[in-house]
Formats: C-alpha cells, sequence, structure tokens
C-alpha cells in the first residue's frame, strides 16, 4: 500500500496543493504539549476528500471513464467526486441522504455533479447508489473501501512527516476509516513508533464498538454535529488497517466537539465543521497519551452550515461556562430595567437577550418577570454575578 500512496502523490501533484501544518502556541499552552494543525479544511472543496475521489477517477480505464461515476455521500466526499470528475471531464452521479445539510448540497452541484436525493442516511443513500451503478453500468467510487482511495487520503500522511519529521502522535478523525488507514499506513511506514489515534463522534461510534467486539459492527446512529462521519459501520478494509495500524480510537461528547469548534474559530481564526474538530475534541476531554510530546491534529474539513455553526457557538459557549440564563422579578415602575442592567453592566457581563413576562401567576401585579441571557467570562464569573445580583437585593435564579 505504501507504493500506492507514493504513486498517489506523484498523480496529485499539481492537482492540489499540499495543506499548512500550522503550530499553535494557544492549544499547546492548554494541553501542554505541542500542538500542530494540519488544516484539510483549507483543501480544495473544503475537505481532504478529494485526494482519494481524484485517484481513483483518475485511474479507470477509458470505457469507465466515458460511461461516468456515480457515488453515494453525506457532503465532502460527494464533492470529491464532483470535483475530481469535472476536472478530469467525466459525468458524475452522487446520492445523497434526505438529511444532508443545504451548504453541501450546493456545492456538489457547484461542482458539477448531478445529485440524487435518496434514503434518511448514509447507508440507504450507499445501498440505492451500489444498484443504480450496476443497472446502469456506472463505476462506483467507494467513499473509504477502496486501495486507491485509501492511497489518496495516505498523501497527508507523506505531507506531515516531510514537515514534521519528529512528531511523536497524530490524531485522525474516524468515519468509515478511509482517512486515517491512508494517513497510518504512511506514517507507520516511515516512522513505525509514531502513536496513531483514531477519534469519532459518541453518537455514531461505530470504530469503537468494532474495537471492543474484534470485528466491524453496525452501530445506530445518533444525531450528531459531526455528520461527515456519522456512519453506521466501519469499512471491512479498512477495520482491518486500523487494527494493525492504529493505536487506539477514542468516540468523544458533542459538546465537547462544539467547544472544540469554537475553540478553533476564536484561537485560530478557524472554521471547522465538527466531523473535522473531533481530533481537537479528543485533547478536551484529556484521551491523548500522556507520553505525547509533539501532536498533529488532522482538521479534516471545514463545510459546516452557517445555521449549524450557530447552534455549535451557543453549546460551546454553554460548554464553557460563558453563558448564564438567570430570572428575576423587578417593580413595574420606569428606571427599573435600566437599573438592573446598569448593575449587570458593572459586573462586566454582557446581556444577550431580555424576555419580559407580565402575565405569569406567580408575579405580582405591580411587578414584571425577567428573564435575562448573560454572556460572562466562565463559570467562576457567572457565580459572582449571581451573587452580586443577590446581595443587591434582586431574587435571582438560574
Amino acid at each position: 500500500m505504501f507504493d500506492l500512496i507514493k504513486e498517489a502523490s506523484v498523480k496529485l501533484k499539481n492537482i492540489i496543493n499540499p495543506t499548512p501544518l500550522i503550530f499553535s502556541s494557544s492549544f499547546s499552552k492548554i494541553f501542554g504539549f505541542e500542538c500542530y494543525l494540519k488544516l484539510e479544511n483549507m483543501q480544495k472543496t473544503g475537505s481532504f476528500k478529494i485526494r482519494g475521489a481524484y485517484n481513483k477517477i483518475s485511474s479507470l480505464p477509458k470505457e469507465e471513464k466515458d460511461k461516468g461515476v456515480i457515488t453515494a455521500s453525506s457532503g465532502n466526499h460527494a464533492q470529491g467526486v464532483a470535483w475530481a470528475s469535472s476536472l478530469l471531464g467525466v459525468k458524475s452521479l452522487i446520492v445523497m441522504p434526505e438529511t444532508t445539510p443545504i451548504i453541501k448540497y450546493i456545492a456538489t452541484k457547484g461542482y458539477g455533479g448531478e445529485v440524487l436525493f435518496y434514503g434518511k442516511d448514509f447507508f440507504e443513500s450507499y445501498t440505492y447508489a451500489k444498484a443504480l451503478a450496476k443497472e446502469r453500468g456506472l463505476a462506483f467510487i467507494p467513499p473509504f473501501e477502496d486501495d486507491l482511495i485509501i492511497a489518496g487520503q495516505g498523501t497527508i500522511g507523506l505531507e506531515i512527516l516531510d514537515a514534521l519529521p519528529d512528531v511523536d502522535t497524530i490524531v485522525v478523525p474516524v468515519g468509515g476509516g478511509g482517512l486515517i488507514s491512508g494517513i497510518a499506513l504512511a506514517a507507520k511506514e516511515i516512522n513505525p513508533d509514531i502513536t496513531m489515534i483514531g477519534v469519532e463522534a459518541k453518537a455514531s461510534n461505530s470504530c469503537v464498538m468494532s474495537i471492543r467486539a474484534g470485528r466491524p459492527v453496525q452501530v445506530e446512529k445518533q444525531p450528531t454535529i459531526a455528520d461527515g462521519i456519522a456512519v453506521k459501520k466501519v469499512g471491512d478494509k479498512t477495520f482491518s488497517i486500523i487494527k494493525r495500524n492504529v493505536d487506539a480510537v477514542f468516540d468523544v461528547e458533542e459538546d465537547s466537539i462544539a467547544s472544540a469548534i469554537l475553540q478553533l474559530l476564536e484561537r485560530k481564526k478557524l472554521i471547522v465543521e465538527g466531523a473535522g474538530a473531533v481530533s481537537v475534541a479528543a485533547a478536551f476531554e484529556g484521551k491523548l497519551p500522556k507520553v505525547s510530546q509533539k501532536v498533529v491534529f488532522v482538521l479534516s474539513g471545514g463545510n459546516i452550515d452557517v445555521t449549524m455553526l450557530d447552534r455549535v457557538i451557543r453549546l460551546g459557549l454553554l460548554k464553557e461556562g460563558r453563558i448564564l440564563k438567570l430570572t428575576t422579578i423587578i417593580p413595574d415602575v420606569p428606571g427599573s430595567l435600566a437599573k438592573l442592567t446598569s448593575e449587570i453592566a458593572a459586573l462586566k457581563a454582557n446581556i444577550l437577550h431580555v424576555i419580559h413576562q407580565r402575565e405569569a401567576v406567580d408575579i405580582p401585579v405591580s411587578s414584571i418577570g425577567l428573564e435575562v441571557i448573560l454572556e460572562v467570562e466562565s463559570f467562576e464569573h457567572a457565580d459572582r454575578v449571581f451573587q452580586a445580583l443577590g446581595e443587591k437585593g434582586y431574587v435571582v435564579k438560574r
């Protein structure tokens, strides 16, 4: 496989640009070891997926290219196949689940792919696409279960080791397993002592459960903000590679993923989707080996829906104790609200939202009930605001 990865690297030269590998001093201080970020969120189409897609489609015989290709994907692989196909002059049909984020559907069409919606999740779309490929004589481009796809993704491993030869740990998101399989094969071939860590969302943790079972198993996927890696079952081929070359696979909670997205946005000014941020989320949960000293986090994609980003930011703020929601009652007389807001301003809290309630049965006729949402610095700051308002005579509840 290493030879295939090197061949893919040559094939992708001048097709894609090697993505930056940047050092983060802020994350290094937080986690206590050197942190580097591999910015595949800045890749063409906003994801690593074009590497494997181009490598696979460009390798097809001419007669298969002439007939066209088909795939199934909830987003990033779809865009990769559409982009690579257009570049190579090949028609592409993309089967997408009905739940696909709008931004990914629009982008896939923009890259030249014909989109067909089918199924409520990836596996329903995948099954239908496979049947359609046979019926129409189209070449099926697997999202992860293919040597050439895996080899294309493995070029990231070559880039990491070329830029940072003494890296000791690489942390990679896991969905179907193609990305981590390729990177692990490349990295371990160059340096067998490198520690490879995989991370997936707990809401869709097929790889973790498969490792426990000793074989690929299907899980019931729950809603997750890491939709790009939300698959019910890790691949058979990729699972075999993971067992041999990956040292550990962890799953992370939704609020940790949200916090990682928020921190990447605030500290590094990087827009990263949930699937791409799970690697950093694992560090926030303290799951990386204590011996790690020089760690690369692969940020696999940046295609996050704007409405999702808004929800994620709020969830991240809640996780970090930077949102305080409280209720209180003030006299229904001019100046009462102004007095309360000035008290809050003096405490260095920022008012995000105020809701007035006059009709509630537990509120006196001469008073107004208020629900106030504040932005604060931390849990400790929230406690100080809550205590200070109480000391000034306000009856406040969280």
